[in-house]
């Protein structure tokens, strides 16, 4: 088990549905590392993780594919990562 908890909103797990349904394997096979890498080290590893600025300044972004990113927010105090969305582009 791993150092952080991982929390799926509703909306990202809309999203993570949206990616299993869209067969894409290469996607699939990268969400499931990201989400596995969170729970251990939230700032650093698969999809060149990204400390987002302006109104998204608390969130993280990590790249899945082409035009889809993993956004989540990272709270250390309650040792714990919420991912809000998994599909598009955070801008």
């Amino acid at each position: 088990m791993g150092k952080y908890k991982v929390i799926i909103k509703p909306t990202a797990e809309k999203d993570l549905l949206n990616h299993k349904k869209s067969g894409a394997i290469s996607s699939i096979k990268k969400i499931l590392k990201i989400l596995n890498e969170l729970q251990e080290h939230p700032q650093y590893g698969t999809g060149n993780p990204e400390e987002l600025k302006y109104e998204l300044k608390d969130y993280w972004s990590r790249r899945i594919n082409k035009k889809d990113r993993l956004i989540y927010q990272i709270q250390e105090n309650i040792v714990t990562v919420f991912v809000v969305s998994a599909m598009g582009d955070h801008e």
